[in-house]
């Protein structure tokens, strides 16, 4: 297990998972605007159909058919924003994106089964990893038990 690549992987996890929470919001915020701007013309709908009313009441039929299509054509526009702004996001990003959080967490799930296989590794086996450090130390404690049997030697030649 590299802890490099693991750096790197969480990295590129976090910068994907960024990049798609910004595409999410993104796509919520113009969602939200056109649902908004569609609330509004269905009021404005909402208002001529009362004007419509109105007027069927006050006069017959001139002014009352002109405001009743428009109140008509207001809600049409209103279910077509709604239409739109419920669409899923499109795109390449959003796939590219996924694409790359899906490999990130292949890769660290990899380094996570590489450590596994070490840490059972030391478990089952422990003088295996004590080898390799052992090795040195026993080289340094023979170097320094030289230097102090010369020391010794040296010390003794001096004394006679």
């Amino acid at each position: 297990m590299n802890m490099e690549n693991v750096v790197k992987h969480l990295r590129v996890l976090w910068r994907t998972d960024r990049i798609i929470a910004d595409i999410r919001l993104r796509h919520l915020l113009i969602g939200l605007g056109l649902r908004a701007f569609a609330a509004l013309i269905a009021a404005f709908g909402l208002l001529m159909l009362e004007l419509s009313a109105y007027f069927a009441l006050a006069q017959i039929w001139s002014a009352i058919a002109a405001a009743a299509i428009l109140g008509a054509v207001n809600f049409a526009i209103a279910a077509v924003l709604f239409i739109v702004a419920g669409r899923p996001p499109s795109g390449r990003d959003i796939e590219l994106a996924n694409e790359i959080h899906g490999a990130s967490i292949e890769a660290l799930q990899l380094e996570a089964r590489a450590l596994q296989a070490q840490v059972s590794g030391a478990v089952h086996h422990p003088l295996s990893t004590i080898v390799p450090v052992l090795v040195p130390l026993i080289a340094i404690i023979v170097k320094s038990l030289r230097k102090t049997a010369t020391e010794a030697g040296a010390s003794r030649e001096a004394h006679s």
